[in-house]
């Protein structure tokens, strides 16, 4: 199924976790968890899962037609809602990817356990933008650039090496901070 995908992972949580008590280091996890599933579902994204610090989000084409710029436009709320942008800095740092692409969407596991998800390398794309994104940093491969992205907003282009990929790949990198992209 063509659709689009949202990776958004917490930059330093490992330190983070290490410093606080872990319920304090869930309820931060947790606001986390509802301020992204709540901007998600409100861009017409279906929530797959939270993996450790990460949202996942999908964006279907039989929900959202314009999926790609639903993508990146919940990858900016989320970036603002975490409180990029702001004077004090980001309450929790977060690095997002958005990819468009081709992905088998349903149900995995078979016999006790089964769970919905999304499987592919469009999955393994996004999964590994959002792990080179910089803290308040939105990655947009080309395929969801040229597809939905806001082309009035500032942004660079970056070539990435994505780890377990035989090519690069060619991305565009939004800021909501302030910072210029790329820096």
């Amino acid at each position: 199924m063509d659709l689009s995908l949202l990776f958004a992972d917490v930059r330093g949580s490992t330190s983070m976790a290490e410093r606080m008590m872990p319920a304090e280091f869930a309820s931060l996890m947790n606001r986390f968890f509802k301020s992204g599933s709540d901007i998600l579902i409100g861009c017409d994204a279906l929530i797959d899962k939270f993996v450790g610090d990460e949202l996942i989000g999908l964006f279907l084409p039989a929900i959202v037609a314009d999926h790609p710029a639903a993508a990146v436009e919940a990858g900016r709320r989320l970036l603002s809602a975490t409180g990029h942008g702001e004077p004090g800095g980001p309450w929790l740092p977060i690095g997002i990817g958005v990819h468009s692409g081709t992905a088998y969407v349903g149900s995995v596991g078979d016999g006790l356990v089964a769970d919905f998800t999304a499987m592919g390398d469009a999955v393994n794309v996004a999964a590994r933008l959002a792990s080179q994104a910089g803290p308040g940093e939105l990655l947009v491969t080309e395929a969801a650039w040229t597809r939905g992205g806001p082309r009035h907003l500032p942004n660079s282009e970056r070539t990435l090496e994505l780890r377990g990929r035989a090519s690069p790949i060619e991305v565009r990198a939004l800021r909501i901070d302030g910072i210029s992209p790329g820096s």
